[in-house]
């Protein structure tokens, strides 16, 4: 395990990677603008083996029903990982390969794989859930904490993204299975876009920020004054129970998210 940080730079652009906090991408930097809030619940943390909220902490694997800590009572909330300690396999300039082995509470064995690679205009994230023996659901995400402003003030971020519905959040802040036309923010809700995660980012005069993935589910959360929360992810919230992705011993969950940007 390593609770040193380690230090990606791809020209004028430097990401810092805290493995022993969760895995997250601690800080991002272009120019010497920072571009994640800061702190040590903050950055962009790795949500596995699953995102958002999951109704009571219980989910439904092989006739069995598991139960996970509360931590955001009534329910749990964002994975396991997030508050561990992740192994650093290798790493060079501009890329590193962390991995996490699960231990309780998540009652399945398996290894998370998160490689970082760092170029001069953009960051990609790459994801892999492997299981041992048992098969299990699983979901991956990433839940970054963007600064609503920049360095020196300026404008707000501004959001432009083009959902093909919203899930209707429930007084419990979870799905209920209904799909409505986007409504505008502000927002803590789950969003479908069945090309591919695009949420674009924009610091006015500053720089422009795309958060892209193959996956289809986003959540966004922009009710904070200091940030916002763009977090692409293989399911909505409680999806191990709705929308279950099994990983087998011979088929690995796998994801991946790439933010690029370029200045105005």
């Amino acid at each position: 395990m390593s609770s040193e940080e380690i230090t990606l730079t791809a020209a004028d652009a430097e990401a810092v990677l805290a493995p022993g906090n969760g895995g997250r991408v601690a800080s991002l930097r272009i120019g010497g603008v920072e571009l994640l809030r800061q702190g040590e619940r903050f950055g962009c943390f790795p949500m596995v083996p699953w995102c958002g909220r999951i109704r009571d902490g219980r989910f439904l694997s092989g006739g069995a029903v598991q139960q996970m800590p509360l931590n955001a009572p009534p329910n749990a909330i964002h994975g396991t990982t997030r508050d561990g300690a992740w192994r650093v396999a290798s790493h060079t300039d501009t890329e590193a390969v962390l991995t996490y082995d699960f231990v309780d509470p998540w009652p399945y064995p398996g290894r998370v794989t998160q490689v970082a690679t760092l170029t001069p205009d953009a960051l990609t994230l790459t994801m892999s859930v492997e299981a041992y023996d048992s098969s299990f659901p699983a979901q991956i995400g990433w839940h970054p904490w963007f600064n609503r402003t920049l360095g020196g003030g300026g404008e707000g971020v501004r959001l432009d993204f083009a959902p093909a519905w919203q899930e209707e959040r429930g007084a419990d802040h979870l799905p209920t299975g209904n799909r409505l036309d986007p409504k505008p923010g502000p927002w803590d809700d789950c969003f479908g876009m069945p090309d591919g995660v695009d949420v674009t980012l924009t610091w006015p005069g500053r720089l422009e920020l795309k958060v892209a993935s193959r996956e289809e589910w986003v959540v966004v959360y922009d009710e904070q004054a200091e940030a916002v929360c763009v977090e692409p992810q293989t399911g909505p919230p409680n999806g191990l129970n709705t929308h279950p992705r099994l990983v087998t011993p011979i088929e690995p969950l796998e994801a991946a998210t790439t933010w690029s940007w370029r200045r105005l």
